[in-house]
């Protein structure tokens, strides 16, 4: 099943094209037979991925860059007003598009399952991903992350179904309207565009607002923001609202999860009956997650035990506890967590994995303002790991905030009780870790930021050991 381009969509240039969300889309409409083009700050494995796929990649963000001819610019909310491409645009008069809104075109005329939350969004759309393809329903997706198997995060499929990872960091999610959407949890993040839990809320029953009539919410009964969510959007007549977690009231009710090494096994009650199925990534969080992508396909209709199989065939998602390699006795493991709450789970996860281990973490922040609210709650949660380097803060859109540095939370981690040490300069990485650990070790880079591209070189550096 192949829904037409509309017109906007049939010659877009996206700004910012390797970005997890925008390329997604556009190897969608690559897929689609739409003629692509962007531009990306630099050289990238997607940069070259699109290219394979017939798009047009230029490296630097020039107003010759964009063609007379674009049907639309994409943009996403991380684009200044002053990117010449952009002004460019506003000069030939071509359209600007909300990179949310090209995703919502996507997903017309098709079964759409939108996963939201402030944490997890990523793994659970990946999950419901491929135990979709396991089954041979040949959906589309559009991840915020690479599947460790396919190596992608988007696909276009001749399925009626579409997964989509929807970000509420700048209300964007706003714009789907799904048949079935998943709220994982809502907790106080992005700093910059929710100023109280109240705006959080009021952004999240926008989302589930949106939902189809007739449709579906999946939400955790577990996790206090969710619960307090379906409180607050239950009364909707049109809506059904279904439960998942270890409540005892949850509609799909988690009974027990075993770790086994760098796995799990969930048994669930779902409609009076037990279902146990394995989940082949380690950690709590990453089983509920199944178990939200579970309860999501069944409200679609889909045969919850061929669902629950093809779940344990992922692998999990690139920067997701993703392994990297391991030299000289010691793992090197990469976290994308960057919020007190996915810190806390990944680092738990690791040491339910491998209990008898020394976690080492090389983390860095991300972003100034989140810094600011919850530095705090970063450096506690660092207390975790036997050790830490925590590196300066990665700005990515954000221009620093006076006062605001990693000793906010190298502060807190001391006060926690927990062993940390500074290390402004991310070159120095290499070298402290492999001054630090021993054979047996886990190190884990952990953050948002470029800190993912260490852990070849911590491995490069123990090798040589």
């Amino acid at each position: 099943m192949t829904p037409g381009l509309p017109s906007t969509m049939e010659r877009p240039h996206f700004i910012g094209i390797g970005g997890a969300g925008m390329s997604g889309i556009a190897k969608i409409l690559a897929q689609r037979g739409a003629k692509v083009a962007g531009s990306d700050a630099k050289e990238t494995p997607t940069a070259d991925a699109l290219r394979a796929l017939g798009a047009t990649v230029h490296i630097g963000h020039a107003a010759a860059h964009l063609a007379d001819d674009a049907s639309c610019v994409v943009v996403s909310s991380a684009i200044r007003a002053d990117n010449p491409e952009l002004v460019r645009a506003a000069e030939l008069g071509i359209p600007t598009v909300h990179r949310a809104d090209a995703l919502a075109s996507l997903m017309d005329g098709l079964r759409a399952i939108a996963v939201a939350g402030t944490h997890g969004k990523t793994t659970t759309t990946s999950m419901l991903s491929v135990a979709l393809t396991e089954m041979g329903l040949d959906p589309s997706y559009a991840i915020g992350g690479d599947l460790a198997g396919p190596g992608t995060n988007a696909v276009h499929g001749e399925g009626d179904i579409f997964v989509a990872e929807a970000d509420e960091s700048d209300r964007s999610f706003q714009k789907y309207d799904p048949e079935v959407a998943i709220v994982l949890n809502v907790e106080l993040d992005h700093h910059a565009n929710y100023a109280s839990m109240d705006e959080i809320y009021e952004s999240f029953q926008a989302f589930v607002g949106k939902i189809r009539p007739g449709g579906t919410l999946v939400v955790s009964a577990d996790q206090p923001g969710a619960v307090e969510l379906a409180t607050r959007v239950r009364p909707q007549a049109e809506l059904n609202v279904v439960t998942y977690g270890e409540a005892a009231d949850a509609d799909v009710r988690v009974q027990k999860i075993t770790p086994r090494g760098l796995t799990s096994e969930v048994t669930v009650v779902l409609n009076g009956r037990y279902l146990t199925f394995q989940v082949s990534v380690p950690g709590r969080h990453y089983a509920l997650n199944a178990v939200a992508a579970l309860a999501a396909g069944v409200a679609l209709g889909l045969p919850a035990h061929n669902l629950a199989s093809a779940l344990g065939k992922y692998t999990g998602v690139k920067r997701r506890l993703q392994l990297k390699g391991e030299a000289a006795g010691v793992q090197v493991i990469d976290s994308y967590a960057h919020h007190p709450t996915e810190m806390t789970a990944d680092l738990e996860a690791m040491r339910g994995a491998a209990a008898d281990a020394r976690l080492i973490v090389v983390f860095q922040p991300h972003l100034f303002s989140r810094t600011q609210e919850l530095g705090v709650e970063m450096g506690q949660a660092l207390a975790l790991a036997d050790a830490s380097f925590v590196l300066d803060i990665y700005p990515a859109r954000e221009d620093p905030v006076p006062g605001v540095t990693s000793a906010l939370i190298i502060d807190a981690a001391v006060a926690a009780g927990a062993t940390v040490t500074a290390l402004p300069d991310k070159n120095d990485v290499p070298e402290a870790v492999a001054g630090m650990t021993r054979p047996g070790d886990l190190v884990l880079t952990m953050g948002a930021g470029d800190v993912t591209d260490l852990g070849p070189l911590v491995l490069d550096r123990l090798s040589s050991n």
